[in-house]
């Protein structure tokens, strides 16, 4: 099953997405600049063999709902989202309003 609905964090719209599979789950919330993700999220890659890319996510570890992920902190992060000022123990919700706030400065 996977369940797709926008969703509104500090005043910024998102696209949260719930993938239930098999003894997991998979949640994202993401907007055009970057992304939050649960632990299956592979920072180490992103962070090492994709660091070119630049890409702006963050991970919260031990979340089994979009409840959880919202509520949580970041574990981990890229290079970009260190950039627009993520950090490992932010909260989530935090890290959110800084992608949102990253968007709406790249469409000025």
């Amino acid at each position: 099953m996977m369940d797709v609905k926008p969703i509104e964090v500090q005043g910024y719209r998102f696209v949260a997405t719930h993938v239930a599979l098999p003894k997991t789950n998979l949640l994202t919330i993401s907007n055009d600049t970057g992304y939050i993700m649960c632990g299956a999220l592979d920072i180490t890659l992103l962070r090492e063999q994709l660091a070119d890319r630049g890409i702006i996510a963050a991970r919260a570890v031990g979340v089994r709902t979009m409840q959880e992920l919202l509520d949580g902190e970041v574990e981990s992060c890229t290079q970009g989202a260190e950039a627009i000022g993520i950090v490992p123990g932010m909260s989530m919700r935090d890290a959110l309003a800084k992608i949102g706030a990253a968007e709406t400065q790249a469409k000025l």
